[in-house]
């Protein structure tokens, strides 16, 4: 897969499916290795062009810090470089802060917008900051993780939920991290805690779908909820589930590709 020089960094991306095109944003420490079973299920619609972020996987990781005008700005020359003025765009989580990012730069780029369990920041509400959570033990992380993933996860909830519990087990078993990927996905995070678009979302032009859920403990449904209030017109969605919801109800997915397709 092609690797191409943007903005003074090597990114790593892949394009794959058929259909309308689409940008996949990507979520915090979220490569397109980790996340391929959610891409595919978009490449089963879309045309759709994913990439390794600044800092993470096999794309180069800067020695500044970086900014979300800069994720932004890498994700704009992607879509020149592959030859697209306009596209749909989903991002989930962090992937949802930067296609806000983007969608307030580059509006008229933007045919259809999906954001996916995150947050404006500023009056809108921040996500949870999960810089502060990285400084912690190992496993205080993970507790508190857990109950981040969905607010309703204890372990008696897990015993009596297998499909959570393997969701959970899951990403518990994610290949450990070298220093310098660690290095990565921290300096992703000091981006992330200074994301705050909340005074420019009515920037965005496309239709948009703010979709989220009801137990999500890093992105809560009132932050999807102030979202929405900013963008008229709209569509609010929370699901029955946490900060990946859309793994846990059925009825996201289909929501989701049905609203990008238009």
């Amino acid at each position: 897969m092609p690797t191409v020089s943007l903005n003074g960094i090597d990114v790593y991306y892949e394009r794959g499916g058929s259909g309308p095109p689409l940008l996949f944003c990507n979520g915090s420490g979220a490569t397109l290795e980790s996340s391929a079973l959610l891409i595919e299920q978009f490449r089963q619609h879309f045309d759709v062009v994913a990439h390794d972020q600044r800092g993470l996987g096999k794309t180069s990781i800067p020695d500044e810090p970086f900014t979300m005008a800069q994720y932004a700005a890498d994700a704009a020359a992607l879509l020149d470089h592959v030859g697209w003025a306009t596209s749909a765009v989903v991002g989930v989580s962090f992937g949802g802060m930067v296609a806000q990012e983007y969608a307030v730069t580059f509006p008229d780029r933007v045919t259809r917008l999906a954001l996916v369990c995150t947050s404006s920041g500023g009056a809108g509400k921040p996500s949870y900051p999960l810089h502060e959570l990285a400084t912690l033990p190992v496993e205080e992380q993970a507790a508190i993780s857990l109950r981040l993933l969905d607010t309703r996860f204890t372990p008696q909830w897990l015993a009596e939920h297998p499909h959570d519990l393997a969701m959970v087990q899951a990403r518990a078993n994610r290949p450990e991290r070298t220093p310098e990927q660690r290095r990565g996905e921290l300096a992703q995070l000091d981006a992330r805690s200074r994301h705050d678009v909340w005074e420019r979302l009515p920037k965005i032009t496309a239709p948009t779908l703010v979709a989220g859920g009801r137990y999500d403990g890093i992105a809560p449904p009132s932050n999807s909820e102030a979202i929405a209030s900013q963008l008229p017109g709209a569509t609010l969605r929370l699901y029955e589930g946490g900060h990946l919801f859309f793994v846990q109800d059925r009825t996201a997915m289909p929501d989701i590709l049905s609203f990008l397709a238009g």
